[in-house]
């Protein structure tokens, strides 16, 4: 017998199925993230077509029956309209998804995680924060939320909380000073400054609504950069190919880091 759940949910992932469906992959802060069958919604003026697309939030209906999920009804709340008319930013939203959906669990509630890819895009899309800063919190914030949180009060070795030289160590996730060497079997470690690691400190102790509430600038965010995306795929332990895309797509458009000036899409 199939059940009626009524919840809201963010597609993390699409792909077609047959010549009108789709199959979904949806974060929701009741159920946490489910597969989902979005029947017909590739036919001209479905119903459904808004709420079965990536990165779009919506109230859900959905049919249960022996752990198969389908999509009845849906009525979207946020679509992201300005990061989507932005190529890159777009890329750099799907990489966010792709993130989520590695670390979040198949029917393992984590609001959490929903709430931090929600503000993570609401500050690309709404507030225009600097990618290059939403990146390296989001990233960081993330991996602490699943469980791999960093240790950056102290050198790891001398127990010093201001190293003059601070570096992070990507595979421990260990703060140490440039001369005192962190014994470690594998990975490495990137340099980091003053600045960059009081910005890592910050984004990892802040209230969840406030940790894009910092700004960095020059070498320091480019360090802060560096260390969380080598941070991110020490953890996850491959390139994953929306990563790849977001840097192709940066390095195609020749522009910096943080995106300033407009990559609308059609521009």
């Amino acid at each position: 017998m199939s059940n009626i759940l009524l919840t809201r949910g963010i597609v993390l992932w699409e792909m077609p199925i047959g010549e009108t469906d789709k199959l979904l992959t949806v974060l929701t802060p009741d159920y946490g993230k489910l597969t989902v069958r979005a029947r017909g919604v590739r036919r001209k003026n479905s119903r459904l077509a808004a709420a079965a697309q990536l990165l779009v939030y919506s109230d859900m209906k959905l049919f249960s029956y022996k752990d198969h999920y389908t999509l009845d009804e849906a009525n979207s709340l946020a679509q992201f309209w300005t990061l989507k008319s932005d190529l890159a930013l777009l890329a750099l939203g799907s990489y966010f998804a792709e993130l989520t959906r590695i670390f979040s669990d198949t029917d393992t509630v984590n609001t959490r995680l929903l709430s931090l890819l929600l503000n993570a895009l609401y500050g690309l899309d709404t507030l225009r924060k600097p990618p290059a800063l939403v990146k390296p919190a989001f990233e960081l914030r993330l991996l602490a939320l699943s469980g791999f949180a960093p240790d950056l009060s102290h050198c790891a070795v001398c127990g010093t909380a201001t190293p003059l030289l601070p570096m992070f160590h990507v595979t421990e996730g260990l703060l140490h000073c440039a001369t005192c060497p962190l014994s470690a079997p594998y990975g490495h470690s990137v340099s980091l400054c003053a600045d960059s690691l009081a910005a890592m400190r910050f984004i990892l102790s802040a209230e969840s609504k406030r940790f894009l509430s910092f700004t960095l600038e020059g070498e320091a965010r480019k360090r802060l950069g560096a260390a969380a995306e080598a941070f991110t795929l020490a953890q996850t332990g491959q390139m994953l190919p929306t990563l790849t895309y977001y840097h192709t797509v940066a390095e195609a458009l020749e522009v910096s880091p943080s995106f300033e000036e407009s990559n609308n899409i059609g521009d």
